[in-house]
């Protein structure tokens, strides 16, 4: 998503809206995951009634007063929509973050900030660049450790420090300073190789999403700010990054079978005593065999944390190329000309793979025609996934990324595709329709998948449609859900999932720069 212009979001209406806060005390604040759960007044004023979801300001993780402003001037007619807005766009700032400090390292002034996604004490590489990534029309350059800048160089700091600790992982814990307790069990049984340090891992399943997150946050950083400075005194970054490129090359060269045919050792096993397939991976761990030569890089799971059925996944690869692009900006300026030149022939490669052994031809919805498509997953064999997931990155995002332009027609058969029963996890529900997910079952969507169906659309009757039924989809909380049952909006995953309150957000706030117009309209 491009971001907008801060002073394009912060122009004042004639009219501000009051916002509505909760009445919690800063005695009595209530556990974020428990208060989610229930309907609290003063309700919305329209037919869906839904719940105030803030807490109150002494109750909040982090108060942010550009944002605040931003609450009362978009012009959202409905009342709904305005209330869920309300509630989802600073849900990250005020349940998720953690704690916000320094390193400390003697004579160190190393911002350092843990964002939890909801109700476990552990930091996802790619959920928390997700979560702060919604407030990117807000990020102004500012040296105060009470701003928004300083949570993006802090959460920088973090992944930078957490890839170079366990460059395969994907969720981590508390940083020592922090003080806070992380005693949940997390992968502390997994079989894993390489080893990795437990103390400070969550969980360690390799997904190439994970650090491509680490390099588009810092060019999110990067590009908003300009602010050179910090990733220049900051020297672990540019070691990260080079931790980054080796893993990454790693899992690209890494086959299952050398040029005898013999068969390689993998760089990369996972393990996990579960009921669940998607919980572990096939032969002894080391996933399913991919080929050699198709320039991809191998991930052993999706970014729903599921174990991937083909190795070679697309839509991570679409976001580690152009995150890899993006981050080269920011060696270069820094004067590391050779590894900026190395990311970006990484790019340039991980590009080729794409088009080369990712675009397939299928059948086209009349049953005889063909057309050209991007497979989900595929192993370099001919073996392939079609469809999509709702987690991001997906297929269903990649020009949101910035992979590929929305008029591609290779990208527009996908999208008729994901968005349709040739989706073997798209549910067609009565109440909800679109795009679910494995790690929830069949016949659950997910609202991530609509709000982004509305990033990448210019229809307005199509947008219309995907807003009537998220609001038709918070069971009156209020708050965006992981999944819902198609046929049953009472039955949903995940009452507190910050990041997907933040895309909502988000989402609302692209529209009143594309579609204004839509959010003057009621859909009561």
């Amino acid at each position: 998503m491009r971001p907008l212009a801060t002073a394009q979001l912060l122009i004042l209406l004639s009219q501000a809206t009051p916002l509505v806060t909760s009445q919690d005390s800063s005695s009595s604040c209530l556990d974020y995951s428990t208060r989610s759960r229930t309907r609290h007044p003063p309700f919305s004023p329209g037919r869906h009634a839904l719940s105030s979801a803030r807490p109150s300001p002494s109750c909040r993780t982090f108060n942010l007063s550009s944002l605040e402003s931003l609450l009362g001037t978009l012009p959202i007619a409905d009342p709904d929509l305005l209330r869920l807005w309300q509630n989802t766009y600073p849900n990250t700032l005020d349940t998720a973050i953690k704690w916000h400090g320094h390193s400390n390292s003697p004579d160190s002034e190393e911002e350092l900030t843990f964002i939890i996604t909801g109700d476990i004490n552990a930091m996802w590489l790619r959920d928390s660049a997700r979560q702060l990534q919604s407030y990117l029309p807000l990020l102004t350059p500012s040296p105060s450790s009470d701003s928004l800048a300083s949570l993006f160089r802090g959460t920088v700091n973090t992944q930078a420090r957490n890839v170079l600790s366990a460059g395969y992982c994907n969720s981590f814990r508390p940083p020592p300073e922090s003080g806070v307790i992380s005693d949940e069990e997390g992968g502390d049984k997994d079989v894993v190789r390489p080893e990795y340090d437990r103390a400070g891992v969550f969980e360690c399943k390799w997904e190439v999403d994970s650090l491509a997150s680490f390099l588009e946050l810092s060019r999110d950083y990067y590009f908003s700010t300009h602010d050179i400075e910090f990733f220049g005194r900051q020297g672990n970054w540019t070691e990260a990054v080079r931790r980054v490129v080796e893993v990454g090359r790693g899992m690209q060269r890494g086959t299952t079978y050398g040029a005898d045919g013999r068969v390689l050792g993998s760089g990369y096993s996972f393990a996990r005593m579960t009921t669940r397939s998607t919980e572990t991976l096939a032969n002894d761990g080391a996933g399913s065999p991919v080929a050699s030569g198709t320039g991809l890089v191998r991930s052993a799971f999706r970014p729903s944390d599921d174990a991937t059925t083909y190795q070679f996944l697309v839509p991570g690869n679409m976001m580690f190329c152009v995150a890899l692009a993006g981050a080269a900006v920011i060696a270069e300026d820094l004067g590391e000309q050779e590894l900026a030149g190395e990311m970006r022939a990484f790019s340039r490669e991980v590009r080729e793979g794409i088009e080369k052994f990712g675009v397939v031809e299928v059948v086209g919805e009349d049953g005889v025609s063909k057309e050209k498509v991007y497979a989900y997953e595929v192993d370099g064999f001919g073996g392939v996934v079609l469809g999509d997931d709702a987690n991001l990155p997906s297929l269903l995002s990649a020009p949101v990324m910035g992979y590929v332009a929305g008029s591609d027609p290779v990208y527009q058969a996908t999208r008729r595709r994901i968005l349709s029963r040739r989706n073997p996890y798209y549910a067609d529900g009565e109440v909800v329709k679109g795009v679910g997910s494995p790690h929830t079952g069949p016949g659950k969507v997910w609202p991530m998948s609509l709000v982004m169906q509305i990033m990448t659309s210019e229809d307005d009757e199509e947008i219309r449609g995907a807003l009537k039924q998220i609001l038709g989809s918070t069971d009156g909380l209020g708050l965006i859900h992981e999944s819902i049952d198609g046929w049953d909006s009472t039955k949903w995953t995940r009452e507190w999932f910050s990041w997907a309150n933040g895309l909502f957000g988000a989402m609302i706030v692209d529209l009143a720069k594309r579609k204004e117009g839509l959010l003057r309209e009621s859909f009561q």
